[in-house]
């Protein structure tokens, strides 16, 4: 008999599971009293009123003599009046006590010293000139904070000043983590993950982006995929001091859908499922004995994070009577076509730069299980469920996941993948100003396309023309017909096959890919070793249909590498750089010219001279010769139409 499978109850918006949770949500915040010097960002439970003034006293506001105001009266220009020390004024400094009697303050650059017990001023004072009075900044008694305050470090200035040493504030909310799963191992323990093994880290993730909220997190080590085992660990948490229980993953649609019946076990399922991608095997529970909340956070890690920003996040700012943080939001430039499902709330992770006066982004794998494309990421856009996506080169707000200012100083180049790029990435971040180099891999002629766009300031590419002989130019010539470039060579590198190490097939070179015994592994369309390839198989009369394999596509040598390294592929096509660093052996079958095509626009940009100054320091150069398969005695060089290798 077959494992029953779940079935996600009633998939609904993310405003109305927002809106289900809150109705039943009756979850207790304690009071707290803690050390006001340790209260930066908790919300005040009461109001707090001063004990003390501030100043308690009359004190001098400058330096220089206090006086009685009516000692100076008629003191001008030409007209000084002269006082005796004791009788008529005293010395003070900034802060310190007014003396009894004296009710005025003049500074001391307008003071002339007669002799050690007299001086004459030209000018009067008034009343409390340059005095602060008491209680001028607080006032005994009345309002510092209200209820409800997030407490700044301005407040806690105000706070010590007012005599206020310890304050009452709400407790933090407090959520416990249950990570599970057969195949996750526990990271604690450093181990070294074997096939279908991963290392556990979306319960420190997630729990990373609670703390940010203010929360405490407590991690419970993994659990494995058994019922009662996962009941149970939810179990000792509902009798923890928790506010929030989260299990991770087991909460998809399937038969280990074990977060929904271990959930039942002790409560209320409130949702099963978001209209949401990623995101959407989301579970909301709650518990009325235990007044606890119980979530079911899906176990792709994009997929989680979706499931505590929209979900999980605006609940524990509710459940503090806070407003939701906002992030901020800016118009965007999106260069190629998003398509997105009717009735779903998608949320695209996209890189971001300002070209010219726009800001333009790059949108990028949309897959839920690829934690990269978050770290990559710049922004988010959300495509509504009554949006069949967004249509390419259209305008839309993002929101953003970093500083603006990290943004300004990022450059887009998209193209060719090479890992020479990694290698610039890292030194333009450790630059004089720090530049983030954001790159998209679509291939040398995608990324022509979209520098004819201004989608991009700059464009990998390596693409051979074999009637003019020439790299690139001729392909300038075609595609980029709105724009002016300039070509900078970045290097000379090496291509060819890669095969395991030991080259088990015995594969020798382009006529042993029609083997029946050889699989291939490809690049995409347009990418500049696709393009070498179909040149070779063209000059050496072979059908590419005759290719096993010929039609799975990769998008960088790195993951064409992997596919040879983990035997789903015999042979492809890359550069030497990736085959030794994933250690393959490689077959050598051509050299080629790779250039960093760059908008004239914005050649002049700062961020563009330091990475030309980079490009052609010798420290670069070195470093890229390290690496393997790679030539640098062109790197740097302006390239013209017909320069030869």
């Amino acid at each position: 008999m077959r494992d029953k499978r779940s079935i996600y109850l009633h998939t609904i918006s993310i405003p109305e599971a927002l809106k289900k949770i809150k109705k039943v949500l009756e979850i207790p915040i304690k009071e707290e009293l803690i050390p006001t010097d340790m209260a930066l960002d908790r919300i005040t439970s009461r109001p707090i009123f001063a004990r003390f003034s501030s100043p308690t006293h009359h004190c001098a506001a400058m330096d220089g003599i206090c006086v009685k105001a009516e000692k100076t009266f008629g003191a001008r220009e030409g007209f000084p009046v002269v006082i005796k020390k004791g009788k008529d004024f005293l010395y003070v400094n900034t802060g310190d006590p007014l003396p009894q009697g004296f009710d005025a303050v003049i500074m001391i650059e307008d003071v002339q010293e007669v002799d050690e017990d007299t001086v004459s001023i030209e000018k009067s004072a008034y009343p409390y000139q340059h005095v602060r009075k008491v209680g001028e900044d607080i006032v005994a008694t009345e309002l510092i904070l209200p209820a409800n305050h997030k407490i700044t470090a301005y407040d806690i200035g105000a706070l010590l000043s007012g005599g206020i040493f310890d304050v009452h504030v709400k407790e933090k909310i407090k959520i416990s983590i249950i990570p599970t799963g057969d195949e996750v191992l526990d990271y604690t323990k450093r181990p070294e993950p074997g096939p279908g093994e991963v290392i556990e880290s979306n319960s420190v993730m997630l729990g990373a982006i609670a703390k940010k909220w203010g929360c405490e997190v407590k991690r419970v080590p993994p659990v494995c995929d058994n019922l009662d085992e996962i009941a149970s660990a939810l179990e000792k948490e509902l009798h923890s001091d928790s506010h929030i229980v989260v299990i991770c993953a087991g909460s998809s649609a399937g038969r280990k859908d074990y977060s929904r019946r271990a959930i039942e076990r002790f409560g209320e399922i409130i949702v099963h499922g978001i209209s949401a991608m990623p995101g959407k095997p989301t579970i909301v529970g709650y518990s009325k004995h235990f007044k606890k909340l119980m979530i079911g956070a899906p176990g792709y890690p994009v997929s989680g994070v979706i499931c505590f920003e929209e979900i999980l996040k605006p609940v524990i700012f509710y459940m503090l009577n806070q407003p939701v943080p906002q992030r901020e939001k800016i118009e965007v430039f999106v260069n190629k076509r998003v398509p997105s499902k009717l009735g779903e709330t998608e949320f695209v992770r996209v890189s971001i730069g300002k070209v010219g006066k726009r800001y333009v982004a790059n949108p990028m794998k949309r897959g839920a299980s690829l934690i990269t494309s978050l770290t990559e990421a710049q922004g988010i856009i959300k495509i509504p469920e009554d949006t069949e996506g967004i249509r390419e080169f259209s305008t839309v707000f993002a929101e953003l996941i970093v500083d603006r200012h990290d943004i300004d100083n990022t450059l887009l180049c998209c193209g060719s993948h090479d890992n020479s790029l990694d290698l610039l990435a890292n030194e333009l971040m450790m630059a004089r100003i720090p530049i983030r180099l954001s790159l998209t891999h679509v291939g040398s002629l995608g990324g022509l396309i979209l520098l004819d766009r201004g989608a991009c300031h700059l464009a990998g590419s390596h693409l051979f023309d074999s009637d003019t002989e020439d790299y690139n130019f001729p392909f300038i010539e075609k595609y980029v017909k709105n724009r002016e470039v300039v070509v900078i060579n970045l290097a000379i590198r090496h291509q060819g096959f890669f095969v395991k190490k030991g080259n088990p097939k015995n594969i020798k070179g382009i006529e042993d890919l029609v083997r029946e015994d050889v699989c291939f592994v490809n690049r995409q369309r347009g990418a500049g070793t696709r393009v070498l390839l179909d040149d070779m198989l063209k000059k050496n009369n072979i059908d590419p249909r005759m290719i096993k394999g010929y039609e799975r596509e990769e998008y960088t040598h790195m993951a064409v590498g992997v596919n040879i390294l983990s035997g789903t592929a015999d042979v492809g096509m890359g550069i030497y750089a990736a085959a030794k660093a994933l250690g393959l052996d490689f077959i050598p079958v051509a050299k080629e010219r790779y250039d960093l095509v760059i908008l004239k626009e914005v050649i002049n940009d700062p961020k563009i001279e330091i990475l030309l100054e980079i490009i052609n320091s010798d420290r670069f150069k070195e470093k890229l010769e390290q690496l393997g398969g790679y030539e640098t005695y062109l790197t740097g060089k302006v390239m013209q139409k017909g320069d030869k290798i």
